[in-house]
């Protein structure tokens, strides 16, 4: 019951937001579905004409549905080079062609041998036949590869967020990243019950076509065309600038503040899209122009864009000075100055078994090597500043490492699935759940400094950006962390958050 609750209060918190990811979610869905249709059914009637050909053909799209979603859904970002609806929409329609190809030339090859010549022998043209005699009788199994594939798409369609294309997908990630089952719930819920409305009008429309014409089928697919163009038609103004920003909280806090200081003191339009999922999502929508402008951590920029390691003992302003002039000479961007807070890689286990034994430093971990299960997300476990490292520098390979998503692994950590993780210092976790940083007595981790990442072109068009610099230096570990657990335990808008904070620290009133 509290459960429901929760969800309830959420969805009354969140209604704007929810019907927002839901159109988004609807014209996504029926705008794959529309193009899958278009492609497998002519496919399917024309290898029914051409069946010498059709199994190869039918079986090459049955590998691509095999290809698992999110590998998918990453080869259409490099392939279209862009991020956002367009590669999502690719992706989910490859994903739902072979139901629909093989049951319209598995509908149109059924049809009674004996009906065809009957048709023929009444001076019926192949086209006209086809119209009026095969494609009737094979509606219930065309239609049955339709719904197959509308569910498919709506369930599928929910790992889009990953890649910023909206849905309902942000509920489900946002509540992931949280450990928040009524996010996720909020979510989940709608998707399937739109999965199964889609199903209910698709079955209504099979059991009114069947074996009489194909006018319910046409005005279905006209109706779905209105909504999946809708977007064609409706006018609204561009903005001048779109600010990006990492999953979690803390990334969109920060875009937030960079908005309300641009729209604060220029003539300039903004808006913040968060949640790309990964470091190289962020970057690739940075270098297509999806966005303009994102948040980097200074040691990120080293270590997975610049693939260089800072010297031992590196300052932070040197740090910074190295990434800032690496990322304009290899990729022609603007660096522009970090925040004051350190955000930077963390070992954390629980409290009491680091109490229980004797663990201060990451290097104390040499003798459990074989005994403890290490809980590290899929980023840290590649980076040269993460695992890697950690096996280069202290020398400790762990007999037991589990990869998971960034926010399933505090939750790993608490109930003792694992016994430590990788964290970020001004995590809201490392309070609530009263996990103890291990100290890097080795010095892997450089600093982590949020600072401003943009192209030269973007500067060079609105040189007023420069006024993002007066955030340069703001922003203790502390107040990070407070407005971090604000957003992710107290559930904050994170845009009133970082307006907050800039009003209650004088930017502007």
């Amino acid at each position: 019951m509290g459960t429901i609750q929760a969800v309830a209060d959420l969805f009354q918190n969140r209604q704007n937001m929810f019907w927002t990811l839901l159109w988004e979610h609807i014209h996504m869905s029926l705008l794959a579905l529309l193009c899958a249709i278009f492609i497998s059914v002519p496919l399917g009637i024309y290898l029914s004409r051409k069946k010498r050909i059709a199994e190869p053909i039918i079986g090459a799209a049955a590998v691509l549905q095999t290809i698992p979603s999110l590998a998918l859904l990453g080869f259409m970002i490099l392939l279209l080079n862009e991020i956002g609806t367009l590669p999502a929409v690719v992706a989910l329609s490859v994903y739902a062609l072979l139901p629909i190809l093989r049951n319209t030339y598995t509908g149109i090859n059924e049809v009674d041998p004996a009906i065809k010549e009957a048709a023929t022998g009444m001076g019926m043209s192949s086209f006209r036949r086809l119209r009026k005699v095969e494609l009737p009788m094979a509606i219930p199994v065309i239609m049955a590869g339709i719904r197959t594939s509308m569910v498919l798409i709506v369930g599928t369609a929910t790992l889009a967020a990953l890649i910023s294309a909206g849905g309902l997908g942000d509920f489900i990630m946002t509540g992931i990243d949280r450990a928040d089952n009524a996010y996720i719930l909020l979510g989940a819920i709608p998707a399937a019950l739109l999965a199964l409305f889609f199903d209910f009008v698709l079955r209504i429309t099979e059991k009114t076509s069947q074996g009489k014409a194909l006018t319910p089928v046409a005005s279905v697919l006209i109706a779905a065309l209105l909504v999946a163009a809708a977007p064609l038609f409706t006018f609204s103004q561009k903005p001048d600038l779109v600010i990006g920003g990492k999953l979690g909280a803390e990334p969109e806090i920060i875009a937030n503040m960079y908005k309300h200081v641009i729209e604060e003191e220029t003539n300039l339009q903004v808006v913040v899209e968060s949640g790309f999922g990964s470091t190289d999502a962020a970057f690739n929508a940075l270098s297509v122009d999806e966005i303009d402008i994102y948040p980097e951590f200074t040691g990120t920029a080293m270590a997975a864009l610049l693939e260089e390691t800072p010297e031992s003992g590196s300052t932070e302003e040197e740090v910074y000075q190295q990434a800032k002039k690496g990322m304009a000479e290899e990729y022609g961007m603007v660096y522009l100055e970090p925040m004051q807070f350190n955000n930077t890689y963390a070992i954390a286990m629980r409290e009491q078994q680091a109490d229980e034994l004797g663990i201060e430093t990451i290097s104390d971990l040499g003798p459990y090597t074989d005994e403890l299960t290490a809980g590290f997300t899929f980023e840290f476990a590649d980076r040269e500043d993460g695992y890697p490292g950690i096996q280069d520098v202290y020398g400790l390979t762990f007999e037991n490492v589990e990869t998971m998503d960034s926010g399933l692994r505090t939750r790993a950590v608490e109930t003792g699935q694992v016994d430590f993780i990788d964290a970020y210092f001004t995590d809201a976790d490392m309070v609530e759940y009263n996990l103890r940083v291990l100290e890097d007595d080795k010095n892997l981790f450089p600093p982590y400094q949020g600072a401003p990442l943009m192209k030269q072109e973007t500067m060079e068009a609105y040189p007023q950006l420069e006024i993002l610099n007066q955030l340069g230096g703001e922003i203790s570990n502390e107040e990070m962390q407070q407005m971090n657990y604000m957003v992710d335990y107290n559930d904050a808008d994170p845009s009133k958050v970082a307006r907050e904070y800039l009003t209650d620290n004088g930017f502007f009133d």
